[in-house]
């Protein structure tokens, strides 16, 4: 259910209802389909996810972590990966994790300020962000900062604490946090029920081969220990001849 040719079967489902959108077009629509990806651990499949679209004709929107302890947005290596996707087509957003904060008004601050950091950074403008793991107390007060786009503001996403896979809400949300599929599977027929749907993925947990979820963190972690001793290698001279001596973990995509 996570492999790179279930993707495309989602991706060809959304094409096929004729109503893809991005955030921005979707706002002067009566009908839209908004596929979007928050980047939790790994640049590097959200890029290989970036590219199963790419050979689609398809883009979306990928938002990534300014604070995160699994990768450096800033590093050279990932800024020309988001460059690429950038270049390719592909939309890229703000991944604001709130760090405790709770005040609304820090919050709206921190996220425009984070926005303008990262803009500046990668040298292109950065308009839209979603939040990670939001609160319901976040959720609820539908936030809007003017010329930036809240993939969570009441556009695309219908707040209801007490949303179950059958509530009737004006926008159908399907996600697929913690490797299951929340709130339907983005299939034809479940897209075509509904006017307004918005789809979100974490690339994290799409594979080429597509694995369970014990199997998709040993993969991952593995691709992790993998850029750490390389990251060592190219940083520490003396560290060449002692690479040998740790353990090769295959790592499979």
């Amino acid at each position: 259910m996570f492999s790179f040719d279930d993707y495309r079967e989602i991706v060809r489902a959304i094409k096929a209802t004729g109503r893809y959108a991005t955030y921005e077009e979707a706002l002067d629509k009566d009908s839209f389909v908004i596929m979007r990806h928050d980047v939790e651990y790994s640049v590097e499949r959200a890029h290989a996810l970036a590219k199963v679209e790419e050979s689609m004709d398809f883009r979306s929107t990928f938002f990534f972590q300014w604070t995160n302890n699994s990768y450096n947005i800033l590093s050279r290596k990932n800024r020309d990966i988001l460059s690429d996707m950038h270049e390719r087509g592909q939309h890229i957003g703000l991944h604001f994790a709130l760090n405790g904060m709770t005040d609304m008004r820090v919050i709206r601050e921190r996220i425009k300020q984070e926005i303008d950091m990262l803009s500046n950074m990668l040298g292109f403008e950065i308009n839209s962000f979603s939040i990670h793991r939001p609160s319901p107390d976040v959720l609820a007060e539908n936030i809007k900062i003017s010329g930036i786009i809240n993939a969570y503001q009441d556009d695309f996403f219908t707040f209801d604490p007490k949303a179950t896979p059958e509530s009737d809400l004006d926008v159908k949300y399907m996600s697929d946090a913690n490797h299951v599929w929340r709130y339907g599977y983005p299939d034809e027929e479940t897209i075509n029920k509904y006017d307004k749907v918005q789809i979100l993925t974490h690339p994290f947990a799409w594979t080429k081969k597509g694995y369970d979820n014990l199997e998709n963190y040993k993969t991952l972690v593995n691709e992790k220990y993998v850029e750490l001793i390389d990251s060592i290698d190219n940083e520490c001279k003396d560290f060449g001849a002692l690479r040998d001596n740790f353990e090769k973990l295959p790592v499979e995509l």
